[in-house]
């Protein structure tokens, strides 16, 4: 890892909302993602964990521009991302591997042609040959055959397409790469496999990762840090270790005390949190701290002001109004 103070890629404050029509010309703002701040430094792997619906995947999705993002900034390199050019340049540097691998390809496209398709938009090529040896190589890395180049997506297994997927994402030289729940929809046995490869990528081409999941057991295996997100906010962000042997914020507690424990001894002792209640719906997101409604600890300040997400200990931040009293 990079020893290097600036960050690769700082986000401040980045908030997307999206106008839901309600009818009767009215329409609500679904806050899908509500101001987080965070930064990545160069070759590190962040996680990003939370519940289905809690905004991982637009958080992703906006720090790369396919959504354009209602507010805050990304900053890449010290460089602010504003402009159409920005972002244009920014691509050839951050891309995005998608969670299913079945839809995310083009079924009317050679694996070639799928993998080969950001080479021809930033013209990253001087010759046919140079194209199909660049397109070799990535299939190499990604353990592809040759003979697969010709094929279609719908001729691979799961596990296949998701290394067409990585291909694809590779084939720009990128530093920054965005893996969207990227084992998510594989077999266990498969899923190690790809976990196992971006590890060894990441080694060999100096890459920084963005590793959005749900499963706790995979972001604590690759990740360096991680960050937790509830309804579009950020409750905390720490190194993986801290998160899993001692987490601060009552959600996460939770997240952790679900994992499964190999060791039947060590599970019977460890004590299940149970949340009551359902996640409020973004659409109508309640006021104040947005775990308040399934937090065991909550007061009424909690109902009305929104905790900050502050630094509690060195590299270590939790949004909570009694994180110090709870622990």
């Amino acid at each position: 890892m990079s020893n290097t103070t600036e960050p690769l890629i700082q986000v401040n404050h980045l908030k997307q909302y999206f106008d839901i029509n309600m009818g009767f010309f009215q329409s609500k703002a679904l806050k899908a993602v509500d101001d987080i701040s965070f930064s990545i430094r160069e070759g590190e792997t962040l996680g990003l964990v939370g519940e289905s619906g809690c905004g991982k995947t637009t958080a992703g999705r906006s720090i790369l521009h396919l959504y354009k993002p209602t507010a805050g900034e990304v900053i890449y390199r010290g460089k602010k991302i504003e402009t159409k050019q920005d972002i244009h340049e920014f691509r050839k540097h951050a891309t995005m591997v998608f969670q299913d691998p079945y839809s995310s390809l083009d079924p009317r496209m050679t694996v070639a042609d799928i993998i080969g398709e950001p080479l021809d938009i930033h013209n990253m090529y001087s010759s046919k040959n140079e194209r199909r040896d660049k397109i070799l190589s990535l299939m190499d890395h990604v353990g592809l055959n040759s003979e697969h180049a010709a094929r279609y997506a719908h001729e691979f297994s799961g596990g296949q397409r998701q290394r067409v997927g990585i291909a694809r994402a590779l084939a720009v030289d990128p530093d920054f790469i965005v893996c969207d729940e990227p084992v998510s929809a594989l077999d266990v046995s498969i899923q190690a496999q790809v976990i196992n490869m971006f590890d060894e990528l990441q080694e060999q081409m100096n890459l920084t990762y963005l590793f959005i999941a749900h499963d706790l057991l995979v972001v604590r295996h690759i990740s360096d840090r991680i960050a937790v997100m509830y309804l579009g906010h950020m409750v905390e962000l720490a190194d993986a270790d801290q998160i899993y042997d001692r987490p601060l914020h009552p959600y996460t507690k939770a997240l952790i005390s679900a994992v499964p424990i190999p060791d039947p001894k060590i599970a019977k002792a460890n004590k299940r949190i149970e949340l009551t209640g359902e996640i409020p719906s973004p659409l109508n997101a309640p006021t104040g701290c947005p775990f308040h409604t399934r937090c065991p600890y909550a007061t009424d300040r909690c109902k009305e002001e929104v905790p900050s997400f502050e630094e509690v200990e060195t590299g270590r931040f939790v949004a909570c109004h009694r994180v110090k009293e709870v622990n």
